[in-house]
């Protein structure tokens, strides 16, 4: 009896004990828990050094907080401050200075640095370049309102491109030679226009040979691509950004391709023996000292050429000649894959990660364009090769084995056989290798596992845990935390559909509670993974009584190619159907309100909730769009026509993937948010699709934001009332839960 009573009192206590974890009590409080979900990601800005056995970072000082570069020494574990900008001042002022990256000679007597970078687009900018001695210690300004600046290989010459046109500046005399001089306002050398960096992700648009004797560079000309115009409307008058964008069917640019040699000035042209339209996605210098690597596109990004140009006489041999069905990849921006082709130095081969057999694997060729072998194969996908060592004739690789929803470092040997997996724990696995395949970090999390950090040697295991993340531990040790759960279901037509949850806190199976889909979708993306969650938004919408979900729909990549190019010609069909198939499983689950179901997304998430709420207007009752596509003839060309082809190939595709043409099926609750200045996305979009809305009577709720660019926020302000306009848009439409009779 006195077992009970105490059992009967201590009980209340337990359960008093375990609800006492702190629960957020606005908004602001639960986005900001993000960064600490997140954790430290580790060493900042990496930079591996003599060939791989160092490598150096950005940290913090411990008193200042300021910036400092260190060196780190894998074998011993020595960290060795190499850098500080403590006391170190702009020349000829006394602004502190500052930067937001770096280069390393050679021979490690200069370092380069990027400071007072102004953004363009998203991934170029012009910035002041500055050369800094480390004996004697001086700092000098090599490039003011250059695009982009880098070291020769050999340490001695800093390129750089600025005004359209390429330079050369010697660090030892600090003498700058000018080596291309007929920029114009529409045709310039050594960056892209806007269509070219967005869509094939690169912002140089130059690279040094080996011996850094040659730059090789595009050319490009944009005089007949129209022009777009952005404003925020501040002023008395507005000022407008002009912009060339070509949508589908307008006239791209004109890419040619240039070798220049920087000691006598002299130019080639490299000309592909092409006819028609097409693009020049990639350059690549090979093992070669002459010889360059030339990748092509047709229009419609369905087959691709790769040819070997001697750049002395600029003549061309077709080396390797692929075609699809679908569309063809040259990168992949999701996985931060920025080439599936690779060159390795010291060999006469290279490495082509393709889906040509229905899943990504690596094939070896030679420099003649003969396939010498398959390296990899199997019902899973290579997603990227993170290192080659020749003396071992070894591949590392990540890829999707044994499951799409993680990513696991293996190796391989060159001839295919010897196929062994390195990282061990379960999860998601992002590696950084260094160039002599000796070393690598591993930054890692699983839905039960905040984010780790860690060294590793390729031959001798773990080496250390360079974070931990104990603060993030720490915090969930004292915070109500809804994990990511991982399911998957069989859709109607039989297609496993993988899925993720994220229920309420506390979550009681006898209540009902309504639904928000938060999601993207777009072609060759990937949503789910066995990874932590760390988004505060999810966190808190689990705390105030909602499923939060996420899926791998068809369309998104590594299942295999049929998975992902299904969408092809399509866009919209196959994702809106994959969402409604898990809002229909959701529904046979005791504890979901099959009648308070939303859906939101931004920019292709934003194009998916649209399309997905027009194409099931009985299932999905409320949406909130942010940046979403309105219809595909608006957006531009390279992305559009890689996945819907042309407009006179795909008319009709383009027509019913229309959300505009589709306005009058809303049924539902929606919000639309979108910025004047999103050159990504263009207002045009928002504005196309609510006169529709209007004309088809549907009354919808919108925002905008002018100052705002791609995804409307510009500052902590309105980051912050788009997500409380978001959360009072649920809470107007969406009921609370509620006890299941």
């Amino acid at each position: 009896m006195r077992r009970r009573l105490l059992v009967a009192l201590l009980f209340p206590l337990a359960v008093h004990a375990q609800q006492a974890k702190q629960r957020f009590t606005s908004l602001s409080d639960a986005t900001q828990a993000s960064a600490i979900l997140g954790g430290r990601s580790g060493p900042r800005r990496v930079v591996w050094l003599d060939g791989g056995n160092r490598f150096s970072f950005i940290g913090a000082n411990a008193q200042t907080r300021r910036p400092e570069i260190r060196t780190y020494d894998p074998t011993s574990g020595r960290d060795t401050l190499l850098f500080t900008s403590e006391g170190l001042s702009l020349p000829g002022s006394t602004r502190p200075f500052d930067y937001v990256s770096f280069q390393f000679s050679r021979d490690f007597r200069n370092l380069v640095f990027q400071s007072n970078f102004q953004q363009l687009y998203r991934r170029s900018g012009t910035s002041d370049f500055y050369v800094y001695s480390l004996s004697p210690k001086s700092l000098q300004l090599a490039g003011k309102g250059a695009r982009t600046a880098e070291l020769s290989p050999d340490g001695a010459l800093l390129g750089e491109e600025r005004g359209g046109d390429l330079y050369v500046v010697d660090l030892a005399s600090h003498k700058e030679t000018r080596l291309t001089s007929d920029a114009t306002e529409s045709v310039y050398n050594g960056h892209f226009d806007w269509v070219y960096e967005e869509e094939f992700g690169l912002a140089q648009a130059w690279n040094w040979s080996p011996d850094s004797r040659r730059i090789a560079f595009w050319q490009i000309d944009e005089s007949k691509e129209p022009v777009v115009q952005l404003t925020d409307y501040s002023g008395r008058h507005e000022t407008w950004d002009r912009i060339r964008i070509p949508q589908p069917g307008d006239t791209n640019p004109i890419a040619k391709i240039g070798v220049v040699d920087v000691k006598s000035g002299k130019r080639t042209w490299l000309v592909p023996d092409l006819r028609g339209e097409y693009y020049v996605p990639r350059v690549y210098w090979t093992s070669r000292p002459d010889t360059l690597a030339v990748v092509t596109l047709n229009r419609r990004q369905n087959e691709m050429r790769l040819y070997f140009f001697d750049v002395n006489t600029g003549g061309a041999r077709q080396v390797l000649r692929e075609s699809s069905d679908t569309w063809i990849d040259v990168y992949d921006f999701y996985a931060g894959v920025q080439d599936l082709l690779s060159f390795p130095e010291h060999s006469t081969e290279f490495y082509w990660v393709s889906d040509r057999d229905g899943f990504q694997h690596i094939y070896r060729y030679d420099y003649s364009g003969k396939l010498v072998k398959q390296v990899t194969s199997g019902q899973w996908s290579v997603t990227r090769i993170e290192g080659v060592d020749p003396a071992n004739r070894l591949i590392y690789f990540t890829s999707t084995n044994p499951s799409p929803l993680e990513r696991q470092l293996w190796s391989v040997k060159f001839d295919g056989t010897g196929l062994k997996r390195i990282t061990t724990a379960p999860g998601r696995h992002d590696i950084d290798m260094s160039p002599n395949a000796k070393y690598f970090i591993d930054s890692w999390s699983s839905t039960t596992q905040p984010r780790q950090v860690e060294l590793w040697s390729t031959t001798s295991g773990k080496l250390r845990t360079l974070e931990a993340n104990q603060q993030t531990t720490q915090w969930l040790a004292t915070h109500e935390y809804a994990p990511t759960e991982l399911t998957s279901f069989r859709a109607s037509d039989g297609t496993k559909l993988d899925i993720s949850l994220v229920k309420p806190v506390p979550f009681d199976p006898t209540k009902r509670y309504p639904v928000v889909f938060a999601i993207y979708g777009g072609p060759g993306s990937q949503g789910v993974y066995n990874s932590f969650g760390t988004s505060g938004w999810n966190q808190w919408l689990a705390q105030n009584g909602y499923v939060v979900v996420n899926v791998n729909n068809r369309g998104t990549n590594n299942y295999g190619r049929d998975f992902m190019k299904v969408v092809y010609k399509q866009l919209g069909r196959y994702e809106s159907m994959d969402f409604a198939e898990t809002a229909k499983w959701l529904k046979t689950q005791p504890w979901v309100d099959g009648d308070h179901i939303a859906i939101m997304g931004t920019s292709y998430g934003g194009y998916s909730t649209l399309y997905t709420m027009e194409q099931y207007p009985d299932l999905f009752s409320v949406g909130m769009a942010n940046s979403g596509v309105a219809d595909w003839r608006l957006y531009d060309t390279i992305y559009t026509e890689r996945y819907m082809s042309t407009l006179d190939d795909n008319a009709s595709g383009y027509e019913q993937s229309s959300v505009v043409s589709n306005a009058p099926k809303l049924k539902g609750h929606l919000l639309m948010i979108h910025a004047m200045l999103d050159d990504n996305v263009h207002p045009q979009n928002t504005m196309q699709l609510l006169t529709a809305f209007t004309n088809a009577g549907k009354n919808i709720d919108l925002r905008i934001f002018p100052p705002g660019h791609h995804g409307s926020a510009y500052n902590a302000e309105s980051a912050r009332l788009i997500a409380e306009t978001q959360w009072d848009f649920l809470q107007r439409w969406m009921k609370s839960p509620r006890t299941v009779q």
